[in-house]
């Protein structure tokens, strides 16, 4: 997986920023059960996931304020 780009995820529709969401936090379940396991061999995935929610929520939260702004100056 590829740093991810703030400007790429910004370019996404809400439901793609939610699927993605969702992947992402299955990954990360997936990555704690496979450290758990003791089968997990890239430990560095933990963090490009974390950075990876952090810009999906971070770009979710900004789609939601402007929408907010947007039908509160209606």
């Amino acid at each position: 997986m590829a740093k991810p780009n703030i400007a790429e995820v910004r370019k996404l529709t809400g439901v793609q920023i939610n699927e993605q969401v969702n992947a992402t936090r299955r990954e990360l379940f997936e990555l704690r059960f496979q450290q758990a396991t003791r089968r997990l061999e890239n430990t560095h995935r933990f963090k490009q996931a974390r950075i990876k929610l952090a810009h999906l929520m971070t770009v979710q939260q900004e789609q939601q304020r402007s929408a907010a702004t947007a039908a509160s100056a209606s």
